[in-house]
């Protein structure tokens, strides 16, 4: 069983028991911490596939905040222009959230 959730406003997969990386879910929540997500776009249930429109009535994913900030891998962005002597260099790193799907609650 599976579902496709909407997390901050992106889509992922949803399956009990596995662990999803998501946008950072803010600062107040600490780890240990319930979270559920009630925008289902989504759920399979052994073939009984449910689509919303846009979300499936009464369905929503618990989760468990397991790390609320893991910091991802760095990126450098670098700027140039030929012959100018322009050159900027800047780093980013996303901030995420661990989260671990305890369950699936369908309609």
């Amino acid at each position: 069983m599976y579902a496709i959730v909407e997390i901050k406003g992106q889509q992922f997969k949803a399956e009990e028991g596995k662990f999803l990386y998501v946008h950072h879910l803010g600062d107040e929540l600490k780890e240990g911490d319930a979270v559920t997500f009630d925008k289902v776009l989504l759920i399979d249930a052994d073939g009984d596939v449910k689509v919303g429109a846009p979300a499936v009535e009464g369905a929503k994913v618990n989760c468990e905040v397991l790390l609320p900030l893991v910091k991802g891998e760095k990126v450098i962005v670098f700027k140039k222009k030929r012959r100018k002597g322009y050159r900027r260099k800047n780093g980013h790193r996303q901030q995420f959230s661990k989260i671990l799907i305890k369950n699936i609650v369908t309609a």
